[in-house]
């Protein structure tokens, strides 16, 4: 029975096109380090401070840290600033804006300037409503007002109330395609030629066209935000597509798919790899 055992354990699983193979040897490998390497990832971002829970839920804190900042913030090839960005996306999303403030400060450290941070919140904005990004826009604002950061910020906004149409609807097209764009105005019925206009003149035309942040960042924002609330996989699979076209390959938005799971879990992070391997196979 223990021969049986340790061959299973030992054979390779086909998970969604990829291999695992279980057993010591290739586990303890891929974690060996993980307990070092998330004290030192803790302590570079957030100082000294520890997890609120370490002397009520010693065990249950040391899980979340080492998974969170052991394995996952180790793993691919986004940097910290953008892991901190996602990380604050996914908290706006989610409305968890418990542990928000020591991820603005652990974006600041990392690199990332307040006008960044402000941005990238104002991106989730069309997918996940304004009252989420006002709340966690609040939040950020005491802690810049505490580190010395002068508000309001530079405004980053390029377009003006003539323009917002026009630019939006270009921005659009040069992600999706013109055509796409186009049909999407020339098809929608009647009633709901509003929601057409919104999206080429507020989603695009007052957000996308921003400084501050470049389009990849804003397309990987827009993945993880839609990612996080659930429910939205129509508008997940458009914006992977959308994340290809702008220059994103799908190592990398497996990479900020991957960055949301400590926060979002994994149902929905499996429903979002599920759509970045259907729009994107392993064979493309």
């Amino acid at each position: 029975m223990k021969n049986f055992i340790s061959m299973f354990l030992m054979t390779s699983l086909l998970l969604g096109g990829m291999t695992f193979t279980i057993g010591k040897m290739s586990v303890c490998a891929a974690s060996k380090n993980r307990v070092a390497a998330a004290q030192e990832k803790q302590t570079q971002l957030f100082g000294g401070t520890r997890n609120s829970l370490a002397k009520t839920d010693p065990g249950f804190a040391a899980v979340m840290d080492n998974f969170i900042y052991g394995d996952v913030y180790n793993r691919g090839k986004l940097t910290d600033k953008q892991r901190e960005l996602l990380t604050i996306t996914t908290l706006t999303a989610a409305q968890s804006f418990d542990t928000l403030p020591e991820h603005i400060n652990a974006a600041l450290k990392a690199g990332a300037t307040p006008i960044e941070i402000k941005e990238t919140i104002y991106q989730c904005a069309p997918y996940v409503g304004f009252p989420k990004a006002v709340s966690a826009l609040e939040l950020t604002n005491k802690i810049f007002k505490k580190q010395g950061v002068r508000l309001p910020l530079p405004d980053q906004a390029t377009v003006t109330e003539a323009t917002r149409f026009e630019d939006g609807f270009q921005v659009q097209s040069d992600i999706f395609g013109a055509e796409h764009i186009a049909a999407l105005h020339k098809n929608s019925p009647a009633n709901q030629k509003h929601i057409a206009n919104y999206l080429s003149e507020f989603c695009f035309g007052d957000t996308y066209t921003r400084s501050g942040l470049d389009l990849q960042m804003r397309e990987l924002i827009t993945l993880c935000a839609i990612s996080t609330i659930g429910g939205a996989e129509p508008q997940v699979k458009a914006h992977v597509q959308a994340n290809l076209n702008v220059g994103n390959d799908k190592e990398l938005l497996l990479d900020a798919v991957t960055q949301c799971l400590p926060y979002i879990g994994f149902p929905r992070t499996l429903n979002a790899i599920a759509c970045i391997n259907q729009i994107i196979p392993d064979n493309a």
